[in-house]
């Protein structure tokens, strides 16, 4: 028997104790042995609660029974500890973002590599079954030739206080909820996207973007129009507009593990719904990075998974770079 992945948390975030964590522990080939907050009293209450033992983050590091860390920091804190974690010698699943640089999520993936070590970035959406059957139908013509994508992430505003909003900790939404479609579009749209053009709309208080909308245009010339921000009623959707059909599916995002996907395909005189069985992406996820750090997975995948983090990083670089920016009020800044 394959022994279990020992896996030291850094970070209580909120989704790792709400949905990250649960699922971790659902996973046969994870044990979590160690947990670490900025608060020691935090960790160790959090630990309590798993039979673990609470340590700082650098006893974590120095640990030689821990294997893998799982990170789940404020996005501006990502890199520090990844990287760190790599030099140490442990297999790293980190929160989405990996880093707010593409030049930091390339150093990170080579350093994985260099060290052969397992890095995975915890997009845990790209993981769901749901979108593997969308592209066999795309692949297989269900759709005709594909003519457009659409995706939108939004969900209302964050308490004040809330993390996400803070400028020095690398907050904002896009890279909390923009790069949802962004990742999106690079799965069901394949690389070599080029950012044609996008508005960031910008909190001036507080120094943060809180929504935007980004127009791709993919190698073969199919055009994205993704939109996202912490400012709106919840949305998680895409949609796939060919020359004969097009496909839409809700909850594309944020699925519960309980929830059955439905794929809506909508022709000019038919409509065809397609149910498929309920997934856990989290515990997915969760149990491939396992197989990969465990040298029991398929390497193409986390070389692929590596590819598209590491093309998701530079698409959100091109969209500061070209975004128009607006301020709530609608006037340009």
């Amino acid at each position: 028997m394959t022994r279990a992945l020992r896996l030291g948390l850094i970070g209580v975030s909120s989704i790792a104790r709400r949905r990250t964590v649960p699922a971790i522990r659902t996973v046969g080939s994870l044990a979590i042995t160690a947990c670490a907050a900025r608060d020691l009293e935090r960790a160790k209450e959090f630990a309590g609660k798993l039979d673990a033992d609470a340590m700082t983050y650098d006893e974590i590091l120095a640990s030689p029974d821990i294997d893998a860390v799982y990170v789940s920091l404020p996005n501006g804190l990502h890199h520090e500890w990844a990287r760190r974690a790599l030099l140490a010698g442990k297999h790293v699943f980190c929160e989405k973002p990996l880093t707010t640089k593409a030049a930091h999520t390339d150093e990170l993936i080579a350093l994985a590599a260099e060290r052969g070590l397992t890095l995975h970035e915890n997009f845990m959406f790209v993981h769901h079954p749901q979108h593997a059957r969308v592209r066999e139908l795309v692949d297989g013509g269900r759709l005709g030739e594909l003519r457009g994508f659409a995706a939108s992430f939004g969900i209302p505003p964050l308490p004040p206080e809330d993390v996400r909003y803070r400028a020095d900790l690398g907050g904002g939404a896009l890279v909390d909820v923009g790069v949802y479609p962004l990742r999106s579009a690079r799965l069901l749209l394949g690389d070599g996207l080029t950012v044609a053009g996008a508005t960031l709309t910008i909190d001036t208080g507080r120094g943060v973007d809180v929504g935007g909308h980004v127009l791709l245009v993919s190698r073969s010339g199919v055009s994205a129009s993704l939109e996202f921000g912490f400012r709106h009623s919840y949305r998680s959707r895409y949609r796939l507009w060919g020359s004969s059909a097009a496909l839409s599916l809700d909850r594309a995002f944020t699925p519960p593990a309980t929830r059955q996907p439905v794929l809506r395909i909508e022709e000019q005189d038919h409509v065809e719904e397609i149910s498929l069985p309920p997934a856990d992406q989290f515990a997915i996820a969760a149990s491939r990075f396992a197989d990969a750090a465990l040298g029991t997975g398929d390497p193409a995948l986390t070389a692929e998974l590596n590819a598209s983090t590491a093309d998701t990083a530079h698409l959100v670089e091109a969209v500061l770079s070209k975004a128009i920016r607006i301020d709530e009020s609608g006037g340009r800044l």
